[in-house]
Order: structure tokens, then sequence, then C-alpha cells
């Protein structure tokens, strides 16, 4: 079974470009991580206040406990410093499929 993961990123005000700038250094290495089937950033603001949004995908849980611990993200943890107003939020979802299974499902 699939794993999907929503992680909400906040910068400190006018630092969203540099957290943006380090997660494009790792993304390319994430990809290359075993069971990674899906690390697209999403970029969204409310009340000006600019927010970045990781959605991912893998194969298992393992999988993500291996990315969890692996260096690209050690490699992030060093390029944000502090830039992030507060601690990432992630949430880790089992799919539960409903209606068109080609809308339905990530």
């Amino acid at each position: 079974m699939t794993i999907t993961v929503l992680a909400t990123i906040t910068p400190k005000p006018g630092r969203a470009a540099a957290v943006r700038a380090a997660f494009e250094q790792i993304i390319g290495d994430v990809h290359q991580e075993e069971g990674c089937l899906l690390y697209a950033l999403q970029v969204g603001g409310e009340q000006g206040a600019e927010k970045l949004y990781m959605v991912e995908k893998w194969t298992s849980r393992e999988a993500l406990a291996a990315h969890a611990a692996g260096g690209p993200l050690r490699r992030l943890d060093e390029l944000l410093g502090d830039d992030l107003a507060v601690p990432t939020e992630v949430v880790v979802a089992d799919p539960a499929p409903a209606g068109d299974p080609a809308k339905g499902a990530l």
C-alpha cells in the first residue's frame, strides 16, 4: 500500500524564496531515493503569507522512514538554517480511494 505525505512549510517573513531554493537543491536527490513515487513542491499563500506545500507519495512506510533518515533531508535542514517560522507540519496518510478510480486516489 502506498503512503501519502502532506507537508506544510511556513517560511519566516521575507525568506520564502530562500526556503524554496533550499528545497529545489534537494528535490532531484529525493526523486532518486528508493520508493519515491512523488515529491512535488507546491507554492501557495494566504493573506499575503506565502507557504510551501510538499506532496509526497512513497511505496511503503519503510521507504518513507529511509527518506526521513536520509542524506537529502539532513542537507535540507542545513540549507534551511533558521528560515522557518514554525516547524514543518507533516501529515502521513493512507489512501482511502473513493469515486472514480482515476480521480479518487493519488
